[in-house]
């Protein structure tokens, strides 16, 4: 929003020519969402507190000596992240883009399918079903994948990058709605996963936000992509003010959730942060990528799937 009222002011004013920068306005995003965390963070945990006064918010395997330290510590606290995101990337990136849009409607749709999941723990303790849970994922993904595929063959290739090779793509056609799926889902249930210590899932985030906001300014760059030997996405750049938000938002929740956490994130958080680096990695052309800058949600992951293939 901010974009469009500072930028054509520049004609009149050389000082507003900063607003037109990536840098600039990523870093800008970074700060307002880190503000929005610490100014909605206190008054929306003090509302969780009260709503879910008397229920329980932990886990049933949660060991005993943990439950009794916890108790009490409201969830749902992924609203705070949600509305840092949004509002922040809202604020200062180019809302004519198209894959900010993607982004942002991945952020706040993961968000609202974790708000589902966590209300309906609260009141039956049980959660939403899985295949329900898995089925609107899948639903969301799809229907976000379509926006970014539709466009002209000049702006969106459906292929695959291959990392550390220069030059080197896979083209996948109709199979990368597929893959790009399961990146995206695999990517917000292993943040999903991993939620379970203060701090643990909401840490790498911001290094993972650092990372992918590198990544998309150097795809979005012709120059920088063409030097490097990588895939240039026209208009990727403009995810790097996303990043932004995502990691200024991880910084201020992570305010509020290192221990002994105020809140927890709750599937409204893990969700939507996992969902963002998915849809991140996919949009930038970075999905072989993603292992390595989120590995520790893979390690827990397949350290879950191990456990319960074991047991």
């Amino acid at each position: 929003m901010l974009y469009y009222l500072l930028v054509p002011l520049a004609k009149d004013h050389i000082l507003f020519n900063v607003f037109r920068y990536l840098t600039f306005r990523s870093f800008m995003a970074l700060i307002s969402a880190l503000v929005i965390s610490l100014i909605v963070g206190p008054w929306l945990i003090r509302r969780l507190r009260r709503m879910q006064h008397g229920t329980e918010t932990l886990r049933e395997d949660t060991p005993e000596h943990h439950r009794i330290s916890k108790k009490g510590t409201p969830t749902m606290g992924g609203v705070i992240i949600l509305c840092a995101i949004l509002g922040s990337t809202f604020l200062w990136a180019n809302l004519a883009n198209r894959y900010v849009w993607v982004a942002m409607l991945a952020v706040a749709g993961y968000g609202l399918i974790g708000m589902w999941d966590d209300w309906t723990k609260i009141r039956t303790r049980r959660g939403i079903p899985a295949r329900g849970k898995l089925a609107a994922q899948v639903i969301l993904a799809l229907a976000l994948l379509q926006i970014v595929y539709w466009q002209p063959a000049d702006v969106w290739q459906p292929v695959l990058a291959i990392p550390f090779f220069k030059g080197w793509l896979l083209h996948l056609g109709a199979m990368w709605f597929l893959f790009a799926m399961l990146v995206i889902i695999g990517a917000s249930n292993a943040v999903n996963l991993t939620d379970g210590l203060d701090g643990l899932a909401i840490g790498p985030i911001v290094m993972a936000g650092a990372a992918f906001g590198v990544i998309a300014y150097l795809t979005g760059n012709f120059r920088a992509a063409d030097y490097l030997k990588i895939l240039n996405v026209r208009g990727a750049g403009e995810l790097s003010v996303f990043c932004g938000a995502l990691i200024g938002a991880a910084i201020g929740f992570l305010w509020f959730n290192c221990h002994p956490a105020e809140v927890f994130m709750g599937d409204a958080g893990s969700l939507a942060l996992g969902a963002a680096i998915g849809m991140l990695a996919v949009l930038t052309k970075a999905e072989l990528l993603l292992p390595l800058i989120g590995g520790l949600y893979v390690v827990e992951a397949v350290s879950v799937i191990v456990q319960v293939a074991s047991f």
